[in-house]
């Protein structure tokens, strides 16, 4: 019998894999500040929170760790 190390597989935080999606260029996600309280906020503020951004260099890691098979 051959003694093989076992190395376990690492799971993928399910609320980050919703969350985050895997482009060419890092990851991308949706903008912050567009769910509720919107009558306070400008017609411009909201048009300008639409569509998705990409992740700062700062944080890439850590989504990283959070979905390594993404």
């Amino acid at each position: 019998m051959i003694n093989k190390e076992v190395i376990m597989k690492l799971k993928t935080k399910r609320g980050a894999a919703k969350r985050f999606k895997k482009t060419a260029n890092g990851f991308k996600r949706k903008q912050a500040f567009k769910r509720h309280i919107l009558t306070k906020k400008s017609p411009k503020r909201i048009r300008q929170l639409r569509g998705c951004v990409m992740v700062h260099a700062s944080d890439v890691a850590s989504v990283r760790r959070m979905c390594p098979y993404i």
